[in-house]
């Protein structure tokens, strides 16, 4: 057996080149390595549990609720009459709405191919494991790219009148300032917490901040001929 200095905790992407092991011990089981063999790791799926419990407790969720309520579904489809608006299901509005704005080609192929393909290719870079703060390193380089690119997106949904998606945009933008103007030790806990915050964390916030703003708009303000209405005022 190796020294014990040797077995330490430690994140690497390779158990063959940092063979650290971390073991946990609870009174009924035991640790036992009855072979020498290093292509094989025991571990405890603990995410995968995780993900288990939650759709399991999503699903009586769901189940309890649709127990409780009524869907909210129209009268039989009739093929001589067209329903004015006729809507997608809520979780395509906001790519409806999309397509209000954007011509078919670059709301309907191009912006879901590349999110398609960003899901296809991400997994093959180089993830920083730790994810550190987005402004903590190269702080003045990343703030010119960051105004760059959030001055890009800005004309770009300007330029479209696409003004729903202008709020989100300017909320996590001045978000990212405050980060960039933060550090870990700051005194406010906000402002501890966005410091903290890598690239993922933003764009994932920007997405999910779009998607709700165009679905809800999608749903509550569109009316005949697509138009906009006021909810409250019906139509």
């Amino acid at each position: 057996m190796s020294d014990p200095k040797d077995f330490v905790a430690g994140i690497d992407s390779d158990q063959r080149r940092s063979p650290t092991r971390v073991a946990f011990v609870t009174r009924r089981t035991s640790a036992q390595v009855t072979v020498n063999r290093e292509d094989q790791v025991q571990t405890y799926p603990e995410v995968l549990f995780r993900a288990a419990l939650a759709i399991e407790t999503l699903a009586i969720a769901l189940v309890g609720f649709s127990l409780m309520f009524n869907a909210p579904l129209e009268g039989l489809a009739d093929p001589t009459h067209t329903p004015n608006p006729a809507k997608a299901p809520w979780y395509f509005l906001g790519l409806q709405e999309l397509l209000h704005y954007f011509p078919p080609v670059v709301a309907g192929v191009l912006v879901p191919s590349l999110l398609i393909i960003a899901l296809i290719v991400i997994p093959y870079f180089n993830i920083n494991i730790e994810a550190n703060g987005l402004f903590l390193k190269d702080r003045t380089t990343r703030l010119r790219i960051f105004y760059v690119a959030a001055l890009g997106i800005l004309i770009f949904l300007l330029a479209f009148h696409v003004y729903v998606a202008v709020g989100p945009t300017v909320v996590v933008a001045v978000a990212m300032i405050v980060a960039a103007n933060s550090t870990p030790e700051s005194p406010w806990r906000l402002s501890r917490y966005l410091a903290r915050r890598p690239l993922a964390y933003w764009i994932m916030t920007w997405f999910l901040l779009e998607l709700i703003v165009l679905t809800a708009v999608g749903t509550w303000f569109r009316g005949p001929g697509w138009a906009w209405v006021l909810p409250w005022r019906g139509y």
